[in-house]
């Protein structure tokens, strides 16, 4: 269970350099589709931060080719240490006004880049360790086979509200969007050792989908990949419905997400058939040690359309593995 404390800085179980505190805020402006996220990655024990903020509204193979991509990995995080009020020398600023509930975030890069929003949530923060809120974890618990790794020993997703403004060299859009951010602690090694497929669907302020899956990229770029889910929920009128069951299929174009297929079915065994496409590409390094290759999709489920982000996260070091066993079969 998500308590107010975890708003805060979470004492670190260890001395190890690669505790990690995390906090992610993405949201979109689907006229222009312009996808935005804007996150910072703390290492408590050697005193600094890793930040990114990235605006893209384009399909692009490197970062610097979008609309705007800054990436710093040793900033000095502030004191006294606050997680709920935190100023980066990247120009970030991040103030939480209600514990996981409601954040007003601004960033100013000095350049005529800048960005200010308030998140508001539309439903309580997800627990991925919560039994009680997540069928899947309470099965595996039951059976004695829970193990997710230690980069989220703890762990939250939450759907909200973001509105306010961005502007990008003196172009401004208005942020009205429902979409979802996170917040994660625990040891994080630099080397991704895990795929994820972290994805979301968001439909109107009474209904939301969010997901967690896992893949087997090894098929190499362009093969299309079948998803297991290991997390999920689904907001309805602002209440939270784990998911019990799921399963997907990406078709890919390199690694990114050109479409996405899902079927879904939540706590209340109700189901849901989601169908996104691509509207955007970007490679998003949160660190040195992953690549997410982000896409902003379009959704349909039923008579319903939104729009949501697909990150699909793996290790350089598999990458590489997959690019040198590619190289060796068409040689």
């Amino acid at each position: 269970m998500i308590e107010d404390i975890d708003a805060d800085f979470h004492t670190p179980t260890s001395d190890d350099p690669t505790w990690t505190e995390t906090n992610f805020f993405g949201f979109y402006i689907p006229e222009a589709t312009l996808n935005v996220g804007v996150y910072a990655l703390f290492r408590p024990n050697v005193g600094v931060a890793i930040s990114t903020i990235a605006m893209n509204s384009k399909f692009v193979q490197a970062p610097w080719q979008a609309e705007y991509w800054d990436a710093q990995h040793h900033l000095p995080i502030p004191e006294t240490r606050n997680l709920r009020d935190y100023r980066l020398n990247n120009g970030l600023h991040v103030v939480c006004r209600e514990p996981n509930r409601v954040w007003d975030v601004e960033f100013d890069n000095g350049d005529d880049v800048s960005l200010a929003f308030r998140y508001t949530a539309i439903a309580d923060a997800f627990d991925i360790h919560d039994p009680k809120q997540d069928p899947i974890v309470a099965k595996q618990a039951d059976e004695g086979v829970f193990a997710w790794g230690e980069a989220y020993a703890g762990h939250f997703d939450q759907s909200g509200h973001f509105e306010g403004e961005v502007n990008l060299r003196g172009k401004k859009y208005a942020v009205d969007c429902i979409s979802t951010m996170d917040h994660s602690w625990g040891l994080r090694s630099e080397h991704q050792g895990h795929t994820m497929s972290w994805l979301h669907a968001h439909f109107s302020k009474d209904f939301a989908i969010h997901g967690i899956f896992d893949f087997d990229p090894t098929g190499g770029p362009d093969a299309a990949t079948e998803l297991t889910l290991e997390h999920g929920y689904v907001v309805d009128k602002g209440e939270l419905y784990g998911l019990a069951a799921g399963r997907g299929r990406t078709i890919r174009e390199g690694f990114f997400a050109k479409s996405v297929e899902l079927e879904l079915t939540d706590s209340e065994g109700r189901e849901y058939e989601l169908h996104g496409l691509g509207r955007t590409s970007f490679p998003w390094q949160a660190g040195p040690g992953t690549v997410g290759y982000n896409v902003l999709a379009e959704w349909r489920s039923g008579t319903e359309r939104g729009w949501g982000e697909i990150q699909d996260f793996i290790g350089p070091q598999q990458l590489c593995k997959i690019y040198s066993a590619s190289d060796a079969t068409s040689s």
